[in-house]
Order: structure tokens, then sequence, then C-alpha cells
């Protein structure tokens, strides 16, 4: 059994307790000693002493299980770049601050998110932009990015309510959206119709309240007819719970909330046409190839990789994956992860990642185990996306769609197959972005790393177009570590 040092969960539990050590350990039925040397991360905690403190507070035992501080960290090392002193800090120090205190590293994190947001509104007033008034909060959309990205894109309440719907009125793939018409009908009286062929192709679905009319597009496909049906019908049954669960503290504005409110109906829908038990027992079974999840369920690609990256039931948990979705100039117009991968939120991202790379190849599958700086390593498979509506000379969109997994869930899925994924050599390396990335000889740099001092010679020059005058050499390298 894995030794367990939880010596700062364990103090905190003996202050939300009021409790003195001397008072813990005689309730623990150790010496006082003996207590210190494990709050203080000296000694483990032993399975006797776990076991008295889950009866004596009624906590699970999983409150002290070693927790997964990947994502933090990077988030830590990204909010020290604008720190002239954090290039200095090591990446043992941030695994230590992210592990013994958790709360203290999410508080540093948040306060470097609200310096950046002030800081880029005091440029844009600077720049006389907005008419020289703007608020320091992020945009709305921004806020609810990372509403979602916090909860690592699971919310349990939706999901469950939206499975049971779907047991409950026995829906077959393919057939949600003739269901779905059904219930509005009869539930709540609303009348679904389909807007004639030759609109304006800017709505996908609208709802009149006082008509009691549904009206969608018409070159919606039986699956994306279904998701809008599901969504007017989440805020018709589940606006309460909406509201509930729209109040997280990293909204802060009304536009904000109202958006995340249209993100929890779509997360509903979602999770009814593509029910968690019945999707999750196909995804293992199809060994997570997306196109026949998509051919089974009625769908498209990207609805399935992005219900994938939902899949984080408790004790029935999927592939935990991370999803993004990014156009051509590099912009991420989604990311969620149920990973320790860190999206950054500066600098851009690699354009050694394999979701770029799939530009060059549209529609065909991309695959790449990834390293980043830190030695952790992971598995993406990527491919285009392309949507329009109309005739010849229409507009068409294009999305590259980026699903990965940490390297060790790789065997599950079926698109590792034929890789070697114990060699080091098959790795490429990536980073969060050039800015915060620690890689001292890339040669696709596009920016110096934030808080290292740049070797100036004229006498010399370098594959790498900012080489660092204090090059590390501890980047971790052995994908069998990880």
């Amino acid at each position: 059994m894995r030794k367990v040092f939880a010596g700062p969960r364990l103090r905190r539990l003996r202050h939300e307790h009021a409790l003195k050590q001397s008072e813990l350990a005689r309730e623990l039925g150790i010496s006082a000693g003996y207590l210190n040397q494990m709050e203080h991360n000296q000694r483990p905690l032993s399975v006797p002493v776990l076991l008295r403190i889950t009866e004596a507070f009624g906590v699970d035992p999983s409150f002290f299980a070693a927790s997964d501080t990947s994502r933090l960290i990077a988030e830590l090392r990204e909010a020290l770049t604008d720190v002239p002193a954090g290039g200095q800090v090591t990446a043992d120090e941030l695994d230590e601050l992210a592990s013994a205190m958790p709360s203290v590293a999410r508080a540093l994190v948040d306060l470097h998110r609200r310096y950046r947001d002030v800081s880029g509104q005091a440029a844009a007033l600077a720049e006389g932009r907005d008419g020289g008034e703007a608020s320091v909060a992020p945009m709305a959309y921004e806020q609810v990015r990372d509403f979602f990205y916090e909860r690592q894109n699971y919310v349990g309440e939706l999901d469950d309510r939206a499975e049971e719907l779907s047991r409950q009125q026995d829906v077959a793939p393919g057939r949600a959206h003739v269901v779905l018409t059904r219930l509005l009908e009869e539930r709540h009286g609303v009348r679904v119709e389909t807007e004639p062929p030759g609109g304006d192709g800017v709505r996908n679905r609208a709802f009149s309240p006082d008509r009691r009319v549904l009206t969608l597009a018409a070159h919606l496909r039986p699956g994306q007819r279904a998701f809008q049906l599901a969504t007017q019908l989440a805020f018709l049954e589940h606006g309460p719970l909406l509201d509930e669960l729209a109040r997280g503290e990293e909204l802060t504005t009304d536009q904000a909330v109202r958006l995340a409110r249209i993100g929890l109906a779509n997360y509903f829908a979602g999770a009814f046409v593509l029910p968690y038990g019945e999707f999750q027992a196909a995804a293992e079974a199809e060994l997570y190839d997306i196109e026949l999840l998509a051919d089974r369920f009625g769908v498209g690609f990207e609805t399935v990789c992005h219900r994938l990256s939902t899949l984080q039931r408790p004790r029935r948990r999927g592939v935990p994956f991370s999803f993004v979705r990014v156009d051509r100039a590099g912009n991420m117009s989604k990311r969620q992860s149920a990973t320790g991968f860190h999206f950054s939120r500066s600098g851009g991202t690699c354009p050694l990642w394999n979701v770029y790379a799939a530009f060059s190849a549209p529609g065909v599958i991309q695959r790449q185990i990834a390293q980043m700086p830190d030695g952790r390593a992971y598995f993406w498979v990527a491919r285009t996306v392309t949507r329009g509506y109309g005739g010849y000379g229409a507009a068409r969109k294009t999305f590259a769609i980026g699903l990965g997994c940490e390297l060790r869930h790789a065997d599950r899925l079926v698109y590792s197959g034929g890789l070697d994924l114990t060699d080091p050599g098959a790795a490429t390396p990536i980073g969060l972005g050039c800015k915060v990335c620690e890689r001292p000889a890339c040669p696709q740099r596009a920016f110096p790393p934030a808080g290292r001092s740049l070797l100036v010679n004229e006498n010399s020059s370098t594959v790498s177009p900012y080489p660092v005058a204090d090059p590390r050499p501890n980047i971790g390298h052995d994908l069998g570590s990880r």
C-alpha cells in the first residue's frame, strides 16, 4: 500500500472541529507527538489511524487520498511568469505548494487572473477603446468557460435527470427528436415547427413563450434537432435547477449568469441524447472509437468528443479526457478538461500540437503522443469538422477538434493500436504556450520565455530564435515515470 502523507488536510480537519493536538490525539488513541509528526508530513497516516479518523469525523477515506495536482501546478507556473522572480521557483516548490496548501495555491492563481484582467482593461483604456469606459471583469464567455472548467466539465445533477428521462421514455438512438417533440407538446403545450428553407440561416432555435411555438431551422439533422429540442425542454422543466447551478462565484455579471444557464441547458441536452450509462458502456465496448459512436447514436464527431469529456460520474468514470476546439488562427473557442492538462491563458498554444496538423489533412484522424515540459505525457487524437448551410458559395466554418488523455489511459483507445506507448522517442515535445514553456531549444518558439534572461551574443546564433542565458537541464523526459 502506498504511504499517505496528508498533514495539511489532517491539520485543517482538526482546526475545523476546534480541537487541540492533545485532544485529537486522545480521541485517536495516539500520542500528541505522533499526531504532530503526521501533521507535518514526517510520518504517514497508518491504516488504523485513518479508520479512526473517518469514524470520528464522518469523512470519507478519499478525503486523504493524494490528488492529481498537475493542472494546479501548471496554473501556478503560468501565474508566476508575470513575477520577476517567478522563474526561480523550482518544480519541487510548486509541487509542494499545490499538494500541501491547495487553497493558497488556488488563491494565488485567482489573484493572477484578476491582475491580468485589470492589466488588459488598463491597456484598453489607454488605447481609448470602449469609449473610455470598461469593466475590470473578464468577458462573460470567459467566465462561463472557467465555470465549466473548474467543474471538470461534469454536472451530475443534470446528468442524472437527463438519463432518467431518457430511460423513462425508452429513447432509441436516432429517435430522440421524435420523443422530445411529443414531450414538449404533452407536458408544456409547445408546438414544434420547422422554418421553411431559404431563411437567414442564423438561428437554429427560436421559442415564442406567448404563442407556445418552438421553431427549428430546416437544415438541422436529426441529432442536431434533438439537441435543440432537449435544450428547450431543460429551460421549461429545470429552470430553478439551472438558476441554482448558475450561482458560481466565477459568474460576476448578469450576462455571464444567463450564458451559464444556456450552457447548462446544453449540457442537459447532450446528456439526454447521449445518456450516461448507455453511452459510457458503448464507449468502452467500442474502445472509444469516435466515428463508430457517432454513427451509433446519430450525432456528429464534435458532439461525441464533447460528451466523452464529461464522463466523470463517481464509481463509473470513463477515460478522463480534455476536449478542445480551435480554428486555423489558433483561437480556442471551446476547452474543457477532466485531466491535469492545463490550457494556457497567455502566449497562445503550441504549434507542435496535433490539433493544428489536423488542418493539413481535413477529415483524417491525427494521433500524437505529446510530452509536456514537466515530463507528463498525453495521448491526443484530432480531426477537422466542417459545417455550413445553404448552396454553392455559402459560408462554411472549419474547426479542429482535439481529444486527449493521460498516456496511461491510451491503451483503452482504439487509436493507440500499432504505437509503442513506452518509447520516449515516439513523443512530440510540446508546451503550454511559448511564454510559459521552459524548453530552451525549441525552433518553433514565437516568444521568449517570460521571466528568463536572453542570451544575446553577436558572435553566435542558435536554432532557437530566443536562446536563454540560464537553460534548465532538469526538464523531465521519462515517459515511463508518469
